[in-house]
């Protein structure tokens, strides 16, 4: 698990500059502690930074290249199977040097060329230099954990496993990206192609980039089918589901170094810890908690810890959210306000105190329906069939209900449901996902933001248009992999991981694992109200009832009360000051409502005044200045237990 940066000068043929990549991996170095290193071969340079992960020697150092000298690679993920290719490749009488994964994917990208990738089976982005066709080859792992971008100009292409990357370069100006910000401010996050970065791309997942001559050529080399459905009784999905998971996990244990498990209180991050002990992993296993009550998961967490004897690690987070906030922005490179990336950050960084690996839950959610919006959809089923004036009538109570304080909270979910009556359902489903909705955007942007990009449900919409499954539900879960799990929860992970030079792997992220799902009829994942159906089935002998059968729980932190207590003060300063009002992007009268109406309690704001401290302090830090490091902040607020 490393970061990776690269140039290809292809228009004017000058040399790659050595310098820049270096420094381009300089801004990297928290990816990769372990090492570095550069290759420059005329117009090309790609550069690496290592996290030592298998085969620590210095036969793994990268770049790597073939005996002839006529690939190079440079490669951040891990492969699972590299140990079975390997030998399929050692048949076909080809020499290695390492043990690692990456010569194995050199390798068979000389055996099989672009075809290669069908057959990874794991998490990767890596770029791989032919010297004889002057081509460079780079790719993206299925489902989007292993991050890549690239950036184009008039001279050539540069690419880097993140955006901050790029301020190595002088040639690079850092400016705004007004539509993928647009974006942003409905999503909480800046969906892929696009980034904040104005010339700045993100590869999709799934996808490899071949630039030869002067020319950049894309392509999709895999596609989550939902529309193939597997003819088994619930019995036999139940049997097949639990031997895929714990083959995926088991792949996910290959290690030359300390490896644990992340574990919360949930069904997904509980199947991978009791899986990892079936297999004699003997895992530890590593929680925190908050001191308010809502968000503290630790008591079901410690009894899977207790049912299958991990070395389990306990901490109490007290976010001191003032002094981390920057080192937010800085390793997120881009307008991001998923708020659950705090807690994940600071389990990242308690969790490397003990290991450099670290399994999770990830994707359990969107492969097998866990989200309670799943059932929102269906029970919104009926508003699709009801007449007009019922769906006005919905609306209007929906605007009578109040939206804030901890009681309420039922009421304001209600009030979310409502507002969406009479829509399409995909559009519906689009407004649940939003920080701000169409009418929001326009009631709070001015015309420089507004009209820099269509209709964001579009994006959504287009996606369900895009999608081959039989019915709405299998739809959304297909919307959601490829839209929500890359673009957020998957960039969370990586980041707040890679943060502290911790690799994340996730056994629900295989893509064997994700197909099985997918091919299963929708009444598998969701049976009335009840989410993930077969996946409980599948461990219900694993794990405690009161893990199966407890009601989902997110892992968030308390921004509502900041909003109106540590963070009150702050969110004035920044988001009325000269310095935001003269960027032009929204009325402040509109944003001296919100905050306002957060703080009386009138109104629950704090998704909206989070995505806009987010954004007002990203443009602080890349684009009014230029930073050549990560600010400095203190392990503040955590208390081992």
């Amino acid at each position: 698990m490393c970061g990776i940066a690269g140039r290809y000068n292809f228009t004017s043929g000058a040399p790659a500059s050595r310098d820049v990549v270096t420094a381009m991996c300089d801004l990297l170095r928290h990816r990769g502690p372990d090492g570095h290193g550069v290759l420059i071969d005329g117009p090309v340079a790609l550069g690496h930074r290592r996290l030592s992960i298998i085969d620590l020697s210095d036969a793994g150092r990268e770049p790597m290249q073939t005996d002839d000298g006529r690939l190079a690679i440079t490669y951040n993920g891990e492969v699972y199977n590299f140990r079975e290719l390997r030998r399929e490749l050692e048949q076909r009488g080809h020499t290695f040097h390492s043990r690692t994964d990456a010569e194995v994917v050199l390798l068979a990208y000389r055996e099989y060329g672009p075809q290669c990738l069908g057959r990874l089976r794991g998490m990767f982005a890596f770029a791989i230099w032919d010297r004889h066709d002057r081509s460079l080859f780079i790719a993206r792992d299925r489902l989007g954990q292993k991050p890549l971008c690239y950036l184009e100009d008039r001279d050539g292409i540069s690419f880097a496993s993140e955006p901050k990357a790029f301020l190595a370069d002088p040639a690079f100006t850092p400016r705004p990206n007004l539509a993928g910000i647009s974006h942003y401010l409905s999503y909480q996050y800046v969906p892929t192609p696009m980034s904040g970065f104005e010339g700045v791309k993100k590869l999709p997942p799934a996808h490899y980039m071949l630039v030869q001559d002067g020319e950049i050529r894309i392509e999709r080399y895999w596609r989550l089918s939902y529309a193939r459905k597997l003819q088994l009784t619930e019995g036999e999905a139940r049997d097949a589901l639990l031997e895929k998971l714990t083959d995926a996990v088991r792949m996910r244990l290959v290690s030359d170094v300390p490896l644990g498990a992340f574990l919360s209180g949930g069904i997904d991050s509980a199947t991978v810890v009791a899986l990892m002990a079936q297999v004699g992993a003997s895992p530890k296993t590593f929680s925190i908690g908050f001191e308010e009550k809502d968000y503290d998961e630790r008591a079901y967490a410690r009894q899977v810890a207790e049912r299958h004897a991990t070395d389990h690690h306990e901490f109490i987070v007290r976010p001191q959210v003032m002094e981390i906030l920057s080192r937010l922005i800085w390793h997120f490179n881009e307008p991001y306000a998923d708020s659950s990336a705090i807690p994940t950050y600071y389990l990242a960084q308690l969790t490397r105190q003990h290991v450099t690996v670290a399994l999770t839950g990830d994707a359990g959610d969107e492969s097998f329906a866990g989200y309670d919006r799943y059932v929102a959809n269906q029970m919104a089923g009926w508003l699709d069939r009801a007449p007009g004036p019922v769906t006005t009538g919905l609306r209007m109570l929906a605007a009578s209900l109040p939206t804030s304080g901890s009681s309420k909270r039922t009421l304001a979910r209600a009030r979310r449901f409502l507002e969406a009556a009479g829509e399409s359902r995909e559009r519906r489903y689009a407004r649940w996902m939003m920080h701000f909705h169409p009418s929001m955007k326009n009631e709070l942007c001015t015309p420089l933001l507004r009209d820099a990009a269509g209709d964001s449900v579009d994006l959504l919409v287009d996606a369900y248009r895009d999608s081959d499954a039989p019915d709405f539900i299998d739809a959304t879960l297909d919307v959601d992999v490829r839209q929500y799990l890359p673009d957020d929860l998957l960039v969370k992970v990586d980041i707040a991981t890679m943060a502290h030079g911790l690799e994340a792997r996730s056994p629900f992220l295989d893509h064997e694992v994700m197909e099985f799902a997918a091919s299963l009829p929708s009444s598998f994942k969701l049976r009335g109200s009840m989410k993930k159906y077969i996946l409980k089935r599948a461990v219900r002998e694993l794990l405690p009832d009161e893990i199966i059968d407890r009601p989902k729980m997110g892992f968030g932190v308390p921004v509502e009360h900041w909003f109106r207590g540590e963070l009150r003060e702050m969110a004035h300063d920044v988001l009325l000051d000269s310095t935001m009002r003269a960027r032009g992007y929204f009325r402040t009268e509109c944003v001296e409502r919100l905050l306002r109406e957060h703080v009386a309690g009138t109104r629950n704001w704090h998704y909206q005044l989070w995505n806009l401290l987010m954004l007002e302090l990203w443009h602080r830090m890349f684009i009014d200045s230029r930073p050549t490091a990560a600010p400095d902040v203190r392990l503040a607020g955590v208390v081992p237990v």
